[in-house]
């Protein structure tokens, strides 16, 4: 390749993206979600667009979507508080397992006997339209005021069913007789155990070395944090188990683990993923041929109806009515099934192993994603406020950042008063902050200043508490505390909680 050559691509390169940043302000100000923008892009600049791009690489597609899905996973666990799925995983792993195979069945059913497609083409389109876009829920849902109970056990089931649909896409792709059910059954769940083993294991010992490692740069934290969850991918994936799973895992671990520069690296790891989703996105645009797609129309709306109408319903009611899902919640969770860029990547699958109508597969796919994401998106916030479970008075998480003091053995932590903290009215003596551990500067209207037992915190304020290693934990779940519950966090029951 030539420089000159080099030079435009960057350009190119270079455009798209300020064209999609600018996207996203309009999708966030219109409540479109940004993903048909850059599917947009993509297709104005493809064959058939303005800008006469050929693209028809199904296999480089799969495998650069992969590795893009990857990136987006990692930021969506990183992004997660336990806390707040935690409630939730229970019920989002059924979801995830059990819920995606009724839904499987249920669109291979409708494809069909609706559309006149075979079975092998029909249980390919059940997988990979049943799985839930990582990408597509964490920036919809993240924009919806509902109740951390719901978006939690959404960004659960988004992180936690790629896992299974991949394995299910993969063998229905596959020459020769499709495998047994109990066969794909113990596949599955070989696939998914290893995927959790190995997510553990590099998310433990990772946490545990770069929380007692000093890295010479901050730079190095968001490095190390990324690299950690790609390996958790490639050990899973060696292993014969679910990468994406173990990715997702991996990068929940990490962003909980209370790292040193967290949301330093919550910042590039959100960063690493917009390049990635607006990369896959165009990428995806670029590999379709609309000229192609007049007959794929009419399967596209008779397979997403099936999908919205029956399929999704359906396993929702199944699988959360015995969490004591109420039907309001039910109703919602089952329109907030986003579909984004995991089902066309997944739909490049069957293009690479040459099943017979994978081609016409993909244009179906590409389509019910593109209508559907139109339609579920923007009408999701309308729907919670109408079920009158919407959360408005939802307040954003206390910003934390550790940075360790390796040779005196303590900690520095910079915290924020956010302006729903209920850290604002609260005196420094009233922190009651473990011994080891104190507020030693407060920056207010840009101007810092060392406080006193009776200095009164206010919204906005900065705060840098010193700690010890031994209670460093101790001091950020009482300041964590307080935010949540304010001064008298921990006394409320009539007895001191030790933290």
């Amino acid at each position: 390749m030539s420089v000159h050559r080099l030079d435009l691509l960057l350009l190119l390169f270079s455009l798209v993206l300020l064209v999609a940043v600018a996207a996203v302000r309009l999708s966030s100000r219109s409540g479109l979600p940004s993903l048909l923008l850059y599917l947009g892009i993509g297709v104005l600049l493809g064959h058939d667009g303005i800008g006469s791009i050929t693209f028809d690489n199904a296999e480089l597609t799969q495998v650069l979507g992969y590795a893009a899905l990857v990136v987006i996973l990692a930021e969506g666990g990183l992004g997660t508080w336990w806390s707040d799925i935690k409630p939730s995983v229970p019920a989002a792993a059924v979801l995830a397992t059990i819920g995606t195979a009724i839904s499987v069945g249920v669109v291979a059913v409708g494809a069909h006997l609706l559309t006149g497609a075979d079975w092998r083409v029909s249980l390919l389109l059940g997988a990979v339209v049943s799985s839930t876009d990582a990408a597509a829920v964490f920036s919809v849902l993240r924009r919806v005021p509902l109740p951390s109970r719901l978006s939690g056990l959404l960004e659960a089931e988004s992180g936690f069913n790629d896992a299974p649909v991949v394995i299910l896409v993969v063998a229905f792709a596959t020459a020769g007789p499709i495998d047994s059910w109990y066969v794909l059954t113990g596949t599955v769940i070989a696939e998914l155990a290893i995927g959790v083993v190995v997510g553990l294991v590099v998310g433990r010992l990772g946490a545990l070395t770069l929380r007692h490692v000093a890295l010479p740069s901050s730079g190095l934290y968001p490095i190390a944090v990324v690299a950690l969850t790609i390996l958790a991918y490639a050990g899973g994936a060696l292993l014969d188990g679910s990468g994406f799973l173990a990715t997702y895992i991996c990068a929940l671990l990490l962003g909980n683990a209370r790292l040193p520069h967290g949301p330093a690296t919550r910042g590039f790891a959100e960063g690493l993923a917009w390049i990635a989703q607006i990369s896959m996105f165009v990428m995806l645009g670029l590999l379709v041929n609309p000229h192609t797609m007049a007959d794929a129309i009419v399967p596209a709306l008779v397979v997403g109806l099936v999908l919205v109408l029956a399929a999704r319903p359906a396993s929702v009611l199944l699988t959360l009515t015995p969490f004591r899902i109420t039907w309001r919640e039910q109703v919602l969770l089952s329109w907030a099934g986003l579909r984004g860029a995991v089902p066309i990547v997944l739909a490049t699958i069957p293009v690479v192993h040459k099943v017979p109508g994978a081609d016409q597969l993909f244009n179906t796919v590409f389509l019910l994603v593109v209508v559907f994401t139109l339609l579920q998106g923007p009408t999701l916030p309308w729907l919670a406020r109408g079920l009158r479970i919407s959360d408005s008075a939802h307040a954003d998480d206390l910003e934390v950042e550790s940075a360790p003091l390796e040779r005196l053995h303590g900690h520095l932590l910079s915290v924020s008063v956010g302006p729903e903290s209920r850290l604002a009215g609260v005196e420094i003596s009233e922190l009651r902050l473990p011994k080891g551990a104190a507020v030693t500067l407060i920056v207010r209207g840009g101007e810092s200043f060392v406080p006193g037992p009776t200095t009164l915190l206010r919204h906005g304020d900065d705060l840098l508490v010193v700690a010890t290693d031994q209670v460093r934990d101790r001091a950020e779940r009482r300041i964590r505390a307080v935010d949540q519950g304010g001064k008298l966090a921990g006394w409320l029951s009539g007895t001191r909680t030790e933290y």
